[in-house]
């Protein structure tokens, strides 16, 4: 494999970014983050949303034409198709993403599974599908997981619900490695994460002996997940298998400190900003220099982290495109950052998020308050728009 010629990033070319995108789709963006920046509109916007659509009101055409559109794929696989196109136009893979959550009955869990499975079929063979992904959240009772965590005595009947999240889980993985598709298990609340985690080694340690298929997620808000990442590394090879790892920041901060303020236990988040930033940024150095056994996905849309793992890759005479690397950032969000890397021959792919328009709400909404509540995110988002759309017309 060769090392790929050295060539500067530029994340502030919005030529590469916007690349694909009409005049149309610019414009549409551009006034769909103007109203992500109306805070009041965020925070409003969930339960009128769901009273809306609870009396009947046609809101779900608008929805699917707005919001929808910008960070999801569609309702089906079959509706990701052209954004699976669009993407691989710039050279930028697809992990499809069924987002339905926050569902209670078995019924849901094993037709979940048998969707996420239908994910791993669609992306077997299929080079701008390189990596697939699921929560356990999505396979099994979120209690259930609580209760597991809490290390309370569990009821027969709780004994035999979670063989059946285990076998869903193992039955998911099994399809990943026979039709060689890696798949990554998303990190959730910290109060079910022992659980997942426990179950994310057990199938490393089941599927990646002979290669790198099965991926834990770390959020490195929380201060002790640089440790963990360690310590399972440490396991990995001890045991002889390869780590996966997915390392992000985060997703669930302002609920994990309302509930440990709550509960009166210490907070499983970090002090501050420059800290969860330090350890993500060492969490890249650490991979990076353990390459030959553990593979790993960056998930990040902070621009100081990819040009430090870009750096990274060429101070270590890492080739670009090794396939133990990945970046990757949401649909709809960060463009200047994904296209930007695979111009420069850097692997990238983009979460498609899909699912029935009402189902996959959650997401969206967390989505749009995640872009209020990163610092400068709107604005950003905004600011290369509207340089795009200045530089289209001169």
């Amino acid at each position: 494999m060769e090392i790929s010629p050295r060539k500067r990033l530029n994340f502030e070319n919005t030529e590469i970014a916007f690349r694909n995108k009409s005049n149309a789709d610019l414009n549409s963006a551009y006034y769909l983050y103007k109203v992500i920046s109306s805070n009041f509109l965020v925070k409003v916007g969930p339960p009128v949303t769901n009273f809306f659509l609870t009396i009947g009101l046609p809101l779900k055409s608008i929805i699917k034409a707005t919001i929808f559109k910008q960070f999801c794929g569609g309702e089906t696989i079959a509706e990701c198709e052209n954004t699976i196109k669009q993407l691989a136009l710039g050279k930028v893979g697809t992990i499809l993403d069924y987002s339905v959550e926050g569902e209670e009955e078995e019924a849901v869990f094993d037709f979940t599974s048998e969707e996420i499975i239908r994910t791993i079929n669609r992306a077997e063979g299929d080079s701008r599908i390189p990596i697939t992904v699921f929560k356990i959240t999505g396979i099994g009772r979120f209690a259930l997981l609580q209760k597991l965590d809490a290390k309370e005595a569990l009821t027969e009947a709780e004994f035999a619900e979670f063989a059946k999240v285990r076998q869903r889980c193992k039955k998911i993985c099994q399809v990943a490695f026979d039709k060689n598709v890696p798949i990554m298990i998303d990190a959730e609340e910290s109060w079910i994460q022992h659980t997942i985690d426990e179950l994310a080694l057990d199938m490393m340690r089941l599927f990646n002996r002979e290669k790198l298929l099965v991926y834990n997620t770390y959020q490195m808000y929380r201060h002790d997940k640089l440790a963990d990442m360690k310590a399972d590394h440490l396991i990995a090879r001890e045991t002889g298998f390869i780590l996966g790892v997915k390392m992000v920041r985060g997703a669930y901060m302002e609920k994990e400190r309302k509930r440990a303020e709550e509960m009166d236990y210490p907070s499983p988040i970090q002090l501050d900003k420059k800290a969860t930033d330090l350890d993500y940024n060492n969490s890249l150095v650490y991979c990076v220099e353990n390459m030959e056994q553990l593979g790993f996905v960056s998930g990040t849309h902070n621009e100081e982290s990819c040009k430090v793992l870009a750096q990274l890759l060429d101070d270590h005479q890492i080739p670009h495109n090794h396939p133990h690397v990945y970046f990757a950032q949401l649909l709809g969000m960060s463009d200047n950052l994904s296209f930007n890397l695979s111009d420069s021959a850097y692997n990238v792919a983009k979460y498609v998020p899909y699912g029935p328009v009402k189902a996959v709400l959650p997401y969206l909404f967390r989505r749009a308050q995640e872009n209020t509540s990163i610092a400068g995110q709107t604005s950003r988002e905004l600011n290369l728009i509207e340089k795009e759309k200045a530089r289209r017309k001169h």
